[in-house]
């Protein structure tokens, strides 16, 4: 009996402040899973979609998890072979948690399982850029290799790829609303200018680079201090209910800092360890709570696996 694989990827949260295009971070979940399975008939089909609502195409071409595996097996030299694909959506679209991402790379994780691991992990990242390419239009690494390989990674450059991994500091814990308002990329990038003022690129330049040593560093003060968005978050506040009163509140509860999540809607907030990221996030849920909004809340690690093989 052919019963296939399954395989998980995670949510994960791009930027962090001072990132824009440059940072990205895994989380443990939410994420996507795909079951694959060998069949009969040649080429990658995809039979079954749940957790979309019907909003995602089951043609391969057209599917970001498929168009990744489809870049995958040609490069393998195996476009014939015959497999199956069931996507199990378990997390919210345009909600800035990088939800094409995990398909993408849940797409290129099962089919180098199904194949018995024929290229490395981190030697999957280019061809789960190609389904993100087909979600949003460009390459942007910022949700995909975190997604795929785990922990913080900073994208030097996305095309040719040119990713790295931080040192994480131990114990650090992310508190995520997300209220229910769907942003898709696309739209939050064209509220943004094209041109950016040299005062604020100077202190963005300098916050990122100070983010990256706090890091290496383990200094959660530097780490704190960097994460402020002199570019992004001004320009993209106002499409989030509530934005600066969240942010308010997550940092007057002990948050290390607090901003948009990729595109939006949802907010998080970085914290020291698991006992302020839930004081943060009650914090957080309490301003929704007394506007009536609905929302969703995660509570999660760093996670340092990325994607995997349940």
């Amino acid at each position: 009996m052919n019963s296939g694989i399954k395989v998980f990827a995670p949510a994960s949260i791009s930027n962090l402040g001072c990132g824009f295009d440059t940072l990205g971070m895994a989380l443990s979940g939410p994420g996507d899973e795909i079951i694959a399975k060998f069949c009969d008939k040649p080429g990658l089909h995809i039979s079954k979609i749940t957790g979309a609502k019907g909003r995602l195409p089951l043609d391969s071409n057209l599917n970001t998890a498929g168009k990744s595996a489809l870049a995958l097996l040609e490069y393998l030299g195996e476009s014939k072979r015959g497999i199956d694909f069931e996507i199990h959506k378990k997390m919210p679209f345009g909600s800035g948690l990088g939800s094409s991402a995990a398909s993408a790379v849940a797409g290129v994780m099962a089919v180098n399982e199904l194949l018995r691991k024929p290229l490395e992990k981190k030697d999957l990242l280019p061809f789960a850029l190609e389904g993100e390419r087909l979600a949003s239009g460009s390459l942007h690494a910022d949700n995909v290799a975190p997604s795929l390989l785990g922990g913080v990674i900073f994208v030097r450059s996305h095309d040719p790829v040119d990713t790295h991994r931080l040192p994480c500091p131990p114990g650090l814990y992310i508190s995520a609303v997300y209220p229910h308002v769907e942003i898709l990329t696309k739209d939050a990038r064209s509220v943004l200018r094209p041109d950016v003022p040299l005062s604020s690129m100077v202190k963005q330049a300098a916050n990122l680079g100070a983010f990256v040593i706090g890091f290496y560093r383990m200094d959660l003060d530097l780490i704190s201090r960097s994460m402020v968005d002199w570019v992004i978050e001004p320009q993209r506040a106002h499409l989030i209910p509530h934005f600066y009163e969240v942010q308010k509140a997550a940092l007057e509860a002990g948050a290390l800092g607090c901003t948009i999540s990729g595109a939006g809607p949802t907010i998080f907030a970085l914290c020291a360890n698991s006992f302020i990221a839930e004081n943060v996030a009650e914090q957080m849920q309490r301003i929704y709570r007394d506007y009536k909004v609905e929302h969703d809340l995660f509570l999660s690690p760093v996670n340092q696996d990325g994607a995997i093989k349940c």
